[in-house]
C-alpha cells in the first residue's frame, strides 16, 4: 500500500510539473493552445497570468517531491500538498473549467486515500 501511495503521489508531481511547463513556457504555442483549448490572441494577453498560475503548480509540484524524498514525516507533508492539490482542483472546477476536477482533483483524491490508508 505504501509503494502505491508513493506511485500516486509521483504521478500527482509529475503532473503539476507538466502543467507548470505549459502555463509557464507553453503557453502561446500550439501545445499549451491546443491543451488549454485558446486562441492565440488571448494567450498573449493572458500569459503573464499563466505563468504566474504555473509557478503555483510549480510549489505543489515541490511540495509533493519533498514528501516524497522525506522519510519519516513525508506522509505529513504529502497529505498537506495532495489537500492543497485537491483544494486547486475544486476552485478551478468552480471557476474556470470543470474538467479541472477531473484531471487534477481527482488523481491527487486518489493519492490521498491511498495514502491515508497507508498510514494505518
Amino acid at each position: 500500500m505504501k509503494k502505491a501511495a508513493i506511485a500516486l503521489t509521483a504521478f500527482v508531481a509529475i503532473e503539476h510539473l507538466y502543467i507548470l511547463v505549459l502555463e509557464m513556457f507553453l503557453w502561446t504555442k500550439p501545445a499549451g493552445l491546443r491543451a488549454f483549448g485558446l486562441t492565440p490572441e488571448f494567450a498573449e494577453q493572458t500569459a503573464v497570468l499563466a505563468a504566474n498560475q504555473g509557478l503555483y503548480n510549480g510549489f505543489l509540484a515541490a511540495g509533493l517531491i519533498w514528501g516524497l524524498i522525506r522519510k519519516e514525516e513525508g506522509g505529513s507533508i504529502r497529505v498537506f500538498f495532495l489537500s492543497c492539490v485537491i483544494i486547486a482542483g475544486i476552485f478551478g472546477a468552480i471557476t474556470a473549467k470543470p474538467s479541472i476536477l477531473y484531471v487534477q482533483a481527482a488523481p491527487a483524491l486518489v493519492a490521498l486515500v491511498v495514502t491515508l490508508l497507508a498510514r494505518r
